[in-house]
This record gives C-alpha cells, structure tokens and sequence, in this order.
C-alpha cells in the first residue's frame, strides 16, 4: 500500500511539473483528494504550511508596493551602474547582485529585472553571456536558503528552535556558506564553453543580423522609489532586530507577545501600508504588479505540494524513520541528495523545506545536517523549465545561453551542481564551528 500511496504523490507532482507554473500546486490538491478518497489516507488542515504560506503573501505584497513605487526600477538601476563600472569581471560580479537583490527581497524573481543588464554588458566585452547569466540564477535561486526573510528560511528556523538552533545561527551559517559556495560556481562557470568570438551559433547569428547592441538603459525613476526602497530595508531590519530581541540566545523580550512568523507578516504588511502612504501611489495597482502576481503563484504551488507530500510522509513516518534513519545517520550528506533530487520536482524552496525538512529531522538527523544540506533545496535548475532560467535564454540573442537536444546539457547544470556541493560542504564546516 505504501508503494502505491508514494507512486501516486510521484505520479501527481510529475503532472504538474508537465502543466507548469501554478499548476504544480494545483495538481497537488487533486492527488490529496486522491490519497484521502480513493487510497483512504487521513489529512488535517495542520499539515497545510499556512504559516509559510502567510508570510510568502506578506513580503510579496511588501515588495510589490516597492514595485509600483519604482523601487526596484532603482535597485536595478544601481545594480546595472554597478556592473558597468567592473564590466570585466560581471561574471563575478553578476551573481553578487543577484544574491543580494534576492537575500533583499526573499524571492528570487528579482533576478527578472537584472538579466537584460548582465546579458547586454557581458556581450559588449566579447564575453559569453552564458556564464555570467547561468551564475546568476542559480545565485539568485540558492540565495533563497540565506535570505532573512524567505519563507524557506522562516520556517526551517522555526523547527530547528526547539532542538536549539536560533534564527540568527542559522542565517550566520547559510549566508557566508552560500556566498562563498556562489563565489565558486562563478569560477565554474566562467570556464564554461568556448570564448564567443570561437561559438559558430554567435558568429551565424553575427552575420544573420540578429544581435543587437542595446548600450545603457534609461529609467524615468518616479520620486517615490527611493523612500519605497528605504522603507522596505527598514521593514527587514526590524524584522532581523526584533527575531533577535524575542530568541533565546538573546532574550531581551521574554514571552513576547508577538511570535516572530507573526511579527515578519506585520511588520511587511505595515511596510506595505507606509509606501502606500507616504509615496501615495495607487494601491490598486499592487495587485496587478509582476512580483505580486509571481508571489501569489508561489502560495499556491506550495500549498498544494507541501500538503500532499506532508500528508504521505506524517502517515508513514515511523517506517520511514526505520528505513531511511540509519542510512541518514551513517552518512548525512545523503540528505543533500535527498533534497536536490525533490527540489527538481518540486520547483520552491519553501515547499521542499516544508515537504522533508521536518520529516528529516523527526527520524534523528542533526541540526548540523540540516542545515549543511538546506542550500540543496535549491535545485531548481536542473530541468530547463525554471522561469528565471528560461528568461535568461531568451535573453541572450548571442545563442550562447541556450538548451540542448538532451534537455540536461544546458550551461546551468555544471555551475549549479558545483554550487550546491560547495555550500552544502562549506554548510558542514561553519556549523561545525558555530553549532
């Protein structure tokens, strides 16, 4: 029986991979109705992630006030001057805003606005836009894992409290382990392919006539998006500052009267509430926004999934204890493998973290562990079919950034995986100092 009830939460996620988009999430709620109906598995509305789900609403509407504002024009405004000033090095450098735009702004949908920057430099200096681009993404994905305010990040910190583990210790290990993990895919990815003046698809397309040189983009920035942006950063400080102030580890607020998911949701709805305000923008607007729309998308797909793989895994956790305990035990590093191989299904980190993270924990792996292996959450690369990876193909009119006929050998593959490993290794080595 439980090989069926596992091949029918495969079989569900595989449909909706194929649908695309939400439909991931919607596919998720017809196989719960199939494992509750047909296969008689019992659900609760507690295994529903709502807090995950909450807090997502909260910081995209956050983010898409910001965007109405013309906060993020500014963002990728500085990030283009940014890039422009070191054009040489934009495959080390391109990854660096990427990171911080979506440790910033908890979602990595931010990548969108800097893609045609980094594929028009790049290509100015005679460098292969895929490099410089393939690093990005995946930066802008793996940031995810050290963002202060992701969902991914909020929950995952919520259920190693109670075996010990601050939100603060958990960020001061995921943000230097995937920078410097990012650092690294850079140097992977900037020897990837041949230099673009040897690409016989560049050079075809050079003499079709079909690339075009853009120069530098010039944006009407609305007076509103610099006191949008700044308070959207205070929004995040006091988030940072008020989980730090109710943890254990610091306790300046004892038995605080406002827990910290509920505290991330309004302080961003008030973040939200005070753009609208003070830039008197048109709230009505914020709805139709492109981060908001994104955000809302990602409510449903892990609602959907996280429900259907929490339903399967909390019926059957004593015998998955029993036959994935010891392996995970022995060798913990399979837990990376574990996560990696779901998050290419699954399509978000917040579902992913949601689906198996308290499940791994629940049979006996460490705290140390866990965390080592959360950046492998991150493998949303690994099938072409990523919004932000295939808005970077689209991007890159030199033919460079491009998906082969064996759909796995794309240029992001090689530098994802590179990535992944690194930081889940260097997630091992600054643990093991600060845990």
């Amino acid at each position: 029986m439980i090989t069926l009830e596992f091949i029918t939460v495969i079989v569900f996620i595989f449909i909706g991979a194929r649908i695309g988009g939400i439909g991931i999430g919607l596919a998720g709620g017809a196989g719960v109705i199939f494992l509750s109906l047909v296969l008689g598995m019992p659900t609760s509305q507690s295994l529903i992630p709502i807090d995950v789900i909450l807090i997502i609403m909260s910081v995209i509407t956050a983010i898409a006030a910001m965007q109405v504002a013309g906060g993020l024009d500014w963002l990728v405004q500085l990030a283009e001057n940014f890039l422009r000033k070191n054009p040489k090095r934009i495959t080390f450098y391109a990854p660096i805003v990427t990171y911080f735009m979506t440790i910033f702004a908890g979602t990595g949908h931010t990548a969108f606005s800097t893609l045609p920057v980094i594929a028009e430099v790049a290509k100015e200096q005679g460098i292969r836009p895929s490099r410089p681009l393939s690093i990005s993404v995946i930066a802008s994905q793996v940031a995810i894992t050290a963002s202060p305010i992701s969902a991914a990040v909020v929950f995952f910190s919520g259920i190693l409290e109670p075996v010990g583990v601050s939100y603060l210790t958990l960020l001061s290990i995921c943000i230097p382990s995937t920078f410097i993990a990012c650092m690294i895919g850079a140097f992977v990815a900037n020897k990837m392919g041949c230099e673009l003046k040897d690409d016989p698809v560049y050079n075809e397309r050079l003499k079709k006539g079909l690339i075009k040189m853009r120069g530098v983009t010039k944006r009407e920035l609305p007076a509103s998006a610099k006191p949008a942006t700044c308070i959207f950063m205070l929004a995040i400080i006091c988030v940072i500052i008020y989980a730090a102030a109710i943890s254990s580890s610091v306790g300046l607020i004892q038995d605080p009267t406002l827990g910290r998911n509920e505290a991330i949701m309004a302080i961003m709805l008030t973040a939200a509430a005070a753009i609208v305000v003070f830039t008197k923008i048109d709230a009505s607007k914020i709805a139709n926004a492109p981060t908001f729309i994104s955000g809302m998308t990602a409510c449903i797909c892990v609602l959907g999934v996280a429900w259907l793989g929490s339903t399967f895994v909390s019926n059957h956790v004593v015998g998955i204890k029993e036959v994935a305990g010891a392996v995970l035990i022995d060798y913990p590093w399979t837990l990376a493998i574990i996560l990696f191989l779901a998050s290419m299904l699954l399509y978000s980190q917040g579902a992913t973290t949601v689906a198996l993270m308290p499940a791994a924990l629940a049979i006996g792996v460490a705290p140390l562990t866990a965390i080592a292996s959360f950046a492998a959450v991150s493998a949303l690369f690994v099938l072409p079919t990523y919004p932000t990876l295939l808005a970077a193909v689209e991007m890159d009119d030199t033919g460079s950034t491009r998906i082969g006929k064996f759909v796995f050998n794309h240029p992001f593959l090689i530098p994802g995986v590179s990535t992944i490993a690194s930081s889940v290794i260097l997630g091992f080595f600054f643990g093991g100092m600060i845990l």
